[in-house]
């Protein structure tokens, strides 16, 4: 299993060294997300975690929404601390958790919507992914939601100097299996700040009661 104080080390270093914008996966809105998210209709009341989402924008667009119940996971302090510093007074309404989410203890049965983009490709050992879905299994409410997005079949084999697997849809719910019933997956070619095309891979599915 990855250690999580090396992994901290190396990504407060990547934010330190780069900064939130430049960063390959940055986009200034997650529109993809945004969009499975307007489309599962959840109210403005759901409590939704975005896991990995430390300098991430969704958190922005959600408030902006009106969603009041808000969680921002990240083993980057500098990450969370960004997103602080760019939300300003109303960082006060959001929950932040500097954490490995695969060393994490979440309340069970906590949140209508989990939401991933670009982490899960980087646990690249069997145990860490166990610990990531068990972990989502008992956070996320029976009948709530989860968006995974990874790199696709055709992404890129390293992201930040650190090997990723790449998924299609079918090896990814193999991943997370009986517990989460498949609802959607949707490809998305995501330009990178500097130009570069990566293939993601979006999966929707729904924690079964």
């Amino acid at each position: 299993m990855t250690d999580p104080t090396a992994s901290k080390s190396h990504w407060n270093g990547v934010y330190e060294r780069k900064g939130p914008e430049n960063v390959s996966w940055f986009q200034p809105h997650l529109g993809r997300s945004l969009a499975i998210i307007d489309q599962i209709g959840l109210p403005s009341t759901a409590s939704v975690i975005d896991v990995g989402g430390g300098a991430s924008t969704l958190v922005d667009d959600l408030l902006a929404r009106g969603f009041s119940d808000l969680t921002v996971l990240d083993i980057s302090a500098q990450a969370l601390d960004s997103s602080r510093r760019r939300l300003g007074e109303r960082a006060a309404c959001v929950h932040w958790i500097d954490a490995d989410v695969t060393a994490v203890e979440l309340e069970s049965a906590r949140y209508d919507l989990w939401h991933d983009r670009a982490v899960f490709h980087f646990l690249t050992d069997v145990e860490s992914r166990h610990r990531y879905v068990e972990t989502a299994r008992r956070a996320i409410k029976p009948g709530g939601h989860i968006i995974v997005a990874t790199f696709g079949t055709d992404g890129p084999l390293q992201c930040s100097g650190l090997d990723v697997v790449r998924y299609d849809a079918s090896a990814l719910h193999s991943e997370f299996g009986s517990p989460f019933q498949p609802i959607d997956h949707v490809k998305e070619v995501h330009r990178t700040p500097w130009g570069t095309e990566q293939e993601f891979l979006y999966c929707h599915c729904r924690r079964v009661a």
